[in-house]
């Protein structure tokens, strides 16, 4: 099998021949994905809607590093996002897209505000594919780059709490899983990111640290590693999910324990934490 007709086959990413496009990075892995990549020699399109810290990291790595860094405040949860950002960024030829943005919410499903909910399946559904649609023609045609779509460690089992944000993040491995077999033989890497719980502002804008089951808490820096050493491999992998225990829980949710088995397990950590 030659190197085009396999699963993202090579030498790894040439990161200096990248213009990445990356979701959510204002803050928390977003951030982190960006400092990384510019270290890297990659050219950035750094996508959130606060313009002040995307322009404040954005002078950063323009100094740290002599990348060209390019900042677009855009609201994710809008209908049309995907096209509408293809267009705003058309002349910067975006050869990678990490789709990163994400939130939930936290309580009872019955308890929870109605937009709220529909904003959160906007950002955490709607919006990674409306852009890796708007994107992967190119991407494919491209055919150097990658398409990374962050998952979270809710999808491998119930989330009881959390329910919507669990489900979302299972629709992003599937998803995320299909595109890997459709992509083959175009030289796009494809992969999903899956990171347990994790030190950002995540869980404030949750509401609650509950979520982390009293799990320890991974740093961004240790999430992005394992992304990008991923990247490295001669073979890129269907998905990487951060941390040694968190792959233990989620082949046991997977593997090991019946739905509501796993379920009732994750209500109850939830609940301790």
């Amino acid at each position: 099998m030659t190197a085009r007709l396999a699963y993202g086959v090579g030498m790894g990413v040439d990161f200096r021949k990248q213009t990445v496009l990356v979701t959510g990075a204002s803050s928390g892995i977003g951030a982190e994905f960006a400092r990384r990549l510019a270290a890297r020699g990659s050219s950035l399109v750094l996508v959130a809607r606060r313009k002040d810290r995307l322009e404040e990291l954005a002078g950063q790595l323009r100094a740290a590093h002599g990348v060209s860094v390019h900042v677009v405040a855009a609201d994710l949860a809008q209908p049309g996002i995907g096209e509408r950002l293809a267009a705003e960024v058309a002349g910067f030829g975006v050869t990678s897209v990490i789709n990163n943005a994400g939130f939930a919410n936290f309580g009872a499903f019955h308890e929870e505000e109605p937009e709220r909910l529909r904003q959160e399946v906007a950002v955490d559904v709607n919006a990674v594919v409306e852009i890796s649609r708007a994107f992967i023609e190119s991407l494919r045609a491209n055919g150097h780059g990658f398409l990374v779509n962050v998952a979270s460690m809710a999808a491998y089992q119930a989330t009881p709490w959390s329910s919507v944000y669990g489900a979302t993040k299972a629709f992003v491995v599937s998803f995320t899983e299909g595109l890997w077999i459709e992509s083959r033989g175009t030289g796009l890497r494809v992969m999903v990111l899956s990171p347990g719980a994790t030190r950002t502002e995540f869980f404030e804008v949750s509401g609650s640290e509950e979520m982390a089951g009293g799990l320890r808490m991974q740093t961004s820096g240790e999430v992005v590693e394992t992304a990008l050493r991923a990247l490295d491999r001669r073979v890129t992998p269907v998905g990487v999910i951060s941390g040694r225990m968190n792959r233990v829980l989620a082949f046991a949710g997977r593997h090991l324990a019946s739905r509501a088995m796993g379920a009732r397990m994750i209500g109850r950590m939830v609940q301790r934490g």
